[in-house]
């Protein structure tokens, strides 16, 4: 059974840091690329970035580059999200997701998704 389990959420003021994790389990992650998505609440899930199986090519939305940066730890079958300079609107649930293509921004592309973890921003 695969599961994504996100964690690391919760509640920072702005400017501030967080790093969510994924820890993947019941699939070799490697095999596939991971993204993070976010959803706010009364909103649709939105793409956040992306990395492919090797870690050597990531993808952002514009909304986080130069804030955001994903990264991956195949042999610990984990990913992870760091949040720098967080805004308000960066408040959202965050889920991360795999797919067997690299840069896919459409939910649909994502065969396996987490639960998600909270993040609030405060003003």
């Amino acid at each position: 059974q695969v599961q994504l389990v996100e964690s690391g959420g919760g509640l920072v003021q702005a400017g501030g840091s967080l790093r969510l994790s994924c820890a993947a389990s019941g699939l070799t992650l490697r095999n596939y690329a991971m993204a993070w998505f976010r959803q706010a609440p009364g909103k649709e899930r939105e793409f956040v970035g992306t990395i492919n199986w090797s870690g050597s090519m990531m993808d952002y939305t514009n909304s986080v580059k130069g804030r955001f940066t994903i990264s991956r730890d195949n042999p610990k079958n984990t990913v992870y999200l760091q949040m720098n300079s967080l805004k308000p609107e960066d408040t959202a649930v965050y889920y991360c997701a795999a797919t067997p293509t690299y840069n896919a921004r459409r939910t649909g592309s994502y065969v396996y998704w987490g639960q998600g973890t909270p993040v609030t921003v405060s003003s």
